[in-house]
């Protein structure tokens, strides 16, 4: 039973899923200890922590010195853009300032003035950090939306980019593509790119400035038209696979493929007023900590969840160092309103859940050592957390520490083998002469007779003497007058009776018999 002691617990904003509260302090029968929740940061404008790159180079206007004009007045082309007056410059960095006073400041690209060939420009914002969206996508242009461009996304800091939107104002003449609107969409749909048309027809009217990226009525899909529904939507970003990541990104890129052409066809006589210009980027989102932290801070140029429940790095993507002993997970918002926060625990925890990989349902606390372990481990594993195998077992590679086959039995040979336990490999101790994962094979110079022994003899080194031969390395078999190991000896210097009969017979009749029978039985002794 748990006795309120909180000092940091706030209801009212986890049940309207919020999630800003990491842990409280709490006291319990067992003493107090900290309750985690599933947390994250609050949203704030990114835009504040970009890093812009507009390419190709020399795509912004200004260097040389350009006129250009306006759709609304298409032959008054007295304005002009200068990279070195500060006042005539449009550089990349007013898509990010303030405003002041209403007047707009705009980065500004060339003009077509070398149609046919298309004018094109990429902008390239860059987090170097997960970022997950909150909110639409806002970008604001002067002088015209453009009539094709497309939004790209990418998760791993622009090595890969992947469509997030098409915009045309025939989507199936630009992209082959129907043209559909996020607001149409199902909730088995939600995650899908499309092609609008919405923001790119020209509608004459200087209002008409915005293009957007609709999160909100992606949102809407599972929260409703109001997003009062909160606690659905983080349901189903927990459940529909694919929905999380897709409003996660580290950057984005927008590919301008055809500028504003105020209603008409390219007018070829008049080029100083095809550009593109863009006044504000708006990008609301909050720092992806993978539900382990409420706080992201900017250091070092770059934005640095502040970790809680015991992780670390970025994005708290893996457990500190001395909080190893389960496997790093992510945070999750269910079970509603707090979620699960999946803490990195440490070894020997006395509070908190003791983490056994599923090979065991109960723990017991040992008091003098002030830990909680797992009883009676089964699948073959034993350790506090049931995270070691028995000994004649070893473990798995191919398997996590929570499948029932991680530890497999070693089964080293029982006669060329030292024991029954084997290495993490699954190698065994091998008895002299002895080789092979399970001690069942021989060395070289070794042969095998229930174990590894010495070759008594061999084709190389162990030559058999006087005409000898070798018998599966484990004797030479000797000719009539000679014995000893490698048949070394003259049967006549050990005993004169051998020398008896013809000279140089070595030896009787039966004596030659007997060398003869000796030939033919493998298992045959020298006397």
């Amino acid at each position: 039973m748990l006795y309120l002691a909180a000092l940091l617990v706030h209801c009212v904003p986890l049940a309207m899923g919020q999630y800003d509260i990491c842990k409280s302090w709490v006291t319990t029968d067992d003493g107090p200890s900290w309750e985690f929740y599933a947390c994250q940061p609050k949203a704030m404008r990114m835009k504040d922590y970009v890093t812009v790159r507009v390419d190709p180079a020399g795509i912004t206007c200004g260097d040389p010195p350009e006129r250009f004009c306006t759709h609304e007045n298409p032959y008054l082309c007295s304005d002009e853009c200068d990279a070195s007056n500060p006042d005539l410059a449009h550089p990349p960095k007013l898509m990010f300032d303030s405003e002041d006073e209403g007047l707009a400041t705009y980065w500004q690209s060339v003009t077509w003035r070398r149609y046919p060939e298309p004018l094109l420009a990429n902008i390239t914002l860059s987090w170097n950090k997960s970022i997950e969206l909150t909110d639409d996508i806002v970008i604001t242009f002067e002088y015209g939306r453009p009539t094709i461009m497309m939004l790209e996304k990418s998760l791993d800091n622009g090595r890969t980019w992947h469509p997030y939107q098409y915009y045309a104002d025939d989507c199936m003449e630009a992209f082959s593509m129907p043209a559909r609107r996020v607001r149409d969409l199902s909730t088995t749909s939600a995650n899908r790119v499309l092609c609008t048309e919405e923001y790119s027809r020209w509608a004459g009217s200087k209002k008409e400035k915005t293009v957007r990226f609709e999160v909100r009525d992606r949102f809407a899909i599972f929260a409703g038209p109001d997003l009062k529904n909160m606690d659905n939507l983080y349901t189903r970003l927990e459940s529909a696979k694919g929905l999380k990541d897709f409003f996660t990104v580290t950057d984005l890129r927008m590919r301008l493929l055809r500028p504003a052409l105020g209603g008409t066809y390219v007018q070829r006589e008049n080029l100083y007023k095809y550009f593109y210009a863009v006044s504000n980027i708006e990008v609301t989102g909050r720092c992806k900590c993978n539900l382990h932290a409420n706080l992201c801070t900017f250091k070092e140029g770059s934005l640095q969840c502040e970790c809680e429940h015991n992780t670390t790095g970025q994005d708290c993507g893996k457990c500190k160092k001395n909080f190893r002993s389960r496997s790093w997970r992510a945070g999750s918002y269910l079970p509603l309103p707090n979620g699960s926060p999946n803490a990195c625990a440490a070894a020997g925890s006395a509070f908190g859940n003791c983490e056994c990989y599923g090979h065991s349902n109960r723990c017991s606390y040992i008091d003098f050592l002030n830990v909680v372990t797992c009883v009676s481990c089964k699948h073959n594993t034993r350790g506090q957390h049931c995270q070691h195998c028995r000994l004649g077992f070893y473990r798995n590679s191919s398997a996590e520490l929570d499948d029932e086959n991680v530890c497999i039995e070693c089964n080293c040979n029982q006669i060329g083998s030292m024991h029954d336990r084997c290495n993490e490999t699954g190698y065994c101790e091998c008895r002299e002469g002895a080789t092979g994962p399970k001690c069942d094979d021989c060395l070289p110079n070794y042969y095998w007779r229930q174990g590894c022994f010495p070759n008594v003899c061999d084709d190389e080194l162990l030559l058999c003497q006087n005409g000898g031969t070798c018998y599966q390395n484990q004797r030479c078999i000797c000719p009539v007058g000679f014995k000893g190991v490698l048949c070394q000896q003259s049967r006549c210097e050990v005993d004169k009776k051998d020398c008896d009969g013809a000279p140089g017979a070595g030896g009787s009749l039966a004596t030659v018999a007997l060398g003869l029978l000796a030939l033919r039985l493998p298992g045959w002794v020298d006397l």
